[in-house]
């Protein structure tokens, strides 16, 4: 049997859900529904949906395919320093994201500590290219797969796998067949809360990439510019990102339930 909430609580939870849905439903009661094709248009949606998509499934890709190990070896190998490396991997998810641009600016950039590298020994040049926005989303998106992935491998009994390797398996064949199964449902939320993370970044990469539609402006950027010359584009690109959000939550909202 259910027990109620007591009264203090119910109102408080109900002010914090209508603090969460309000701004929501404001972007919906406000779009210009009538112009909205012409909204669209005029702050060139299309490519920079196109864009978003691009540098934010590249992003988690490359998070996924570094992330991974990284936190496979923060949680399962012991070594000097690894408290100083965990805090670094983590450290962009509470770092203003402008500083984490101008820290890749600097690192990466053609002046940078590597960049001046990049580009005199190899010709590469990151900055104000799309390979540059996915690098700035990448860098912030990142340590959310790290941080599922390593909370899935504390959280699971070594016992089994200790057991793979005792049947004969290869460190190789229990990662695969015993470890990975038992972590997917924390895999699958650190890769959505990534994309989700990438699909929203802005301060970095306006900071590394710059502003360029077609190049590196992404719908956040797309939604910033037009916020100062359309404020009904500004409004319609918020509710597609809106849009696209919270059907990626609700498709896997039960896989981020067994996470948990």
């Amino acid at each position: 049997m259910r027990r109620a909430l007591p009264l203090p609580f119910t109102v408080l939870a109900i002010l914090g859900a209508g603090f969460v849905v309000l701004p929501v439903v404001a972007l919906v009661i406000r779009v210009p529904w009538g112009e909205a094709r012409h909204a669209l248009e005029g702050v060139g949606a299309s490519t920079a949906f196109r864009l978003s998509l691009e540098v934010s499934l590249a992003a988690t890709a490359i998070s996924v395919v570094v992330g991974i190990p990284l936190a496979w070896t923060l949680a399962r190998i012991t070594f000097p320093g690894r408290s100083v490396l965990r805090a670094m991997v983590v450290l962009p998810v509470v770092l203003p994201p402008v500083v984490g641009g101008l820290g890749l600016l600097e690192a990466l950039g053609r002046g940078g500590v590597v960049g001046r590298w990049l580009y005199s020994a190899l010709g590469i040049q990151l900055t104000f290219t799309t390979a540059g926005a996915i690098v700035a989303t990448t860098f912030v998106a990142m340590p959310l797969i790290v941080l599922a992935t390593e909370s899935g491998l504390r959280s699971i009994d070594l016992r089994y796998e200790r057991a793979g390797a005792a049947l004969g398996g290869s460190p190789w064949y229990v990662m695969r067949r015993v470890t990975l199964p038992m972590i997917a449902p924390q895999l699958a939320a650190g890769a959505v809360l990534t994309w989700a993370r990438a699909l929203g970044e802005f301060g970095a990469t306006i900071t590394f990439a710059g502003n360029l539609a077609g190049r590196t402006q992404t719908l956040p950027l797309a939604v910033y510019q037009a916020r100062e010359t359309d404020p009904g584009g500004a409004v319609l690109l918020s509710l597609i990102l809106v849009a696209l959000s919270l059907v990626v939550l609700i498709a896997l909202r039960g896989r981020l339930a067994e996470a948990r």
